[in-house]
């Protein structure tokens, strides 16, 4: 299975379930691992002929700044939506990290696999 990644996308976006987020944005780091296949990209060298990650992160980022989720699960299951339904990956990874939202931990989210992995192994 060939893995097109992006990984550290910062997003400034409203997210959150108390009255004080909702009045402010705050940064989530978005990780995708999006299964595609990559045979006729590299035969070609052609751009259409691939996933543009460039095309991706400028959606993604209209979704989550769009979206003002209260929750990060909800914002990864329609990043995932969005991937499969617009761009036709078949399977992806989303981690979505909404660092320093517990005092103490560093890091603090989701990650969810969906779709069919290639490989058997999901």
């Amino acid at each position: 299975m060939d893995i097109i990644f992006l990984h550290d996308l910062r997003i400034d976006c409203v997210i959150g379930v108390f009255e004080w987020e909702r009045r402010i944005t705050q940064r989530v780091h978005v990780d995708l691992d999006m299964a595609f296949d990559i045979a006729a990209a590299a035969a070609s060298d052609a751009l259409e002929d691939t996933l543009s990650y460039k095309d991706v992160a400028k959606r993604i980022t209209a979704l989550v700044q769009e979206g003002k989720f209260n929750l990060v699960e909800t914002m990864a299951e329609r990043i995932a939506a969005v991937l499969a339904d617009e761009f036709g990956v078949s399977w992806c990874r989303v981690r979505v990290n909404k660092k320093g939202a517990v005092s103490g931990a560093a890091d603090v989210g989701v990650l969810i696999e969906r779709g069919a992995r290639a490989d058997g192994s999901g």
